[in-house]
């Protein structure tokens, strides 16, 4: 084996922590990638990782070699890409928050796939916060704002998003005409993944945005389970319309406060910052904002 496949097997040990997951992802034997990075650091004389029995740690060499080896490996391989005039190959991560992938997302992986038939894709689904480092994780599509500093996103989609409560909740406590109405009336929190807080009601006044906090009864941390407790009469909620087009159109939620929407919400295709956007993510994250912009 090459240089380069010393350099690509050290930085799957150094992404994972664990020289197992990296044989499992890079599908060679453990055996073989201890004896690589054994005959990589008599090579260059000095010790890269710090094995424990619990996990693997880079030593200050090893991260300094990291960051070298990540840039030398992306332009290897876009450098190869270019003077073959060759389309994207080889395994792609992605991890995708739930309703985006079950609306958009799966329905049509099946024309990504037939468009790039050299890539081969493992998907995962989540809407917290992944680690996508240490989880192996090339890329993720989430709604939302970009809060890690440590991820770059692409934006593909902005998502109209609507006010709504059930028939009986609008019945117990009167259909709001105004945002001052929201005195009297509850909201289901939801919980941010990342601050463990409640989000707040979001409303447009012109070219501002206001932020409501109406008492709650009941919290919940899934996309499914807001919406389930809205329909349960629980209280108010804000979602991106394609969400509830089913409970809209069933009369399970009306729309309140149209005149005054909430933003939109905006879905980003993120990866980390330390790494090139490789040829893989960035046809992904293309065919995603298209077909996003299609919807």
């Amino acid at each position: 084996m090459d240089r380069f496949k010393e350099m690509q097997v050290f930085v799957r040990i150094a992404d994972r922590h664990s020289f197992s997951l990296a044989a499992e992802d890079l599908q060679i034997p453990r055996a073989t990638v201890t004896n690589l990075i054994k005959r990589l650091e008599q090579r260059i004389g000095v010790r890269l990782l710090e094995r424990t029995t619990r996990q693997v740690r880079l030593t200050h060499d090893g991260e300094a070699y990291y960051y070298r080896c990540v840039r030398l490996l992306t332009d290897l391989e876009e450098t190869e890409s270019a003077f073959r005039d060759a389309p994207p190959k080889g395994l792609l991560r992605v991890n995708l928050q739930g309703t985006l992938a079950r609306h958009f997302v799966m329905p049509a992986l099946g024309e990504f796939m037939n468009r790039y038939p050299d890539i081969t894709l493992r998907v995962s689904e989540d809407d917290r916060l992944v680690d996508l480092v240490r989880e192996g994780i090339d890329c993720v599509l989430r709604a939302g704002v970009l809060r890690d500093s440590s991820l770059i996103g692409r934006q593909v989609a902005l998502m109209p998003q609507v006010t709504v409560a059930s028939p009986a909740y609008l019945k117990a406590h009167g259909v709001p005409q105004t945002l001052d109405d929201l005195a009297s009336h509850q909201m289901v929190s939801y919980l941010s993944s990342a601050t463990g807080r409640p989000a707040s009601l979001d409303f447009t006044i012109g070219k501002e945005i206001v932020e409501r906090h109406l008492d709650a009864r009941i919290a919940v941390t899934g996309a499914d389970l807001y919406t389930g407790a809205a329909v349960s009469g629980l209280g108010l909620i804000q979602v991106p319309r394609y969400r509830i087009t089913q409970e809209l159109a069933e009369g399970q939620l009306c729309e309140v406060l149209s005149a005054n929407p909430p933003p939109p919400m905006p879905v980003s295709v993120l990866y980390p910052q330390n790494r090139q956007l490789s040829a893989r993510v960035r046809v992904f994250a293309q065919w995603l904002a298209q077909r996003l912009q299609a919807r």
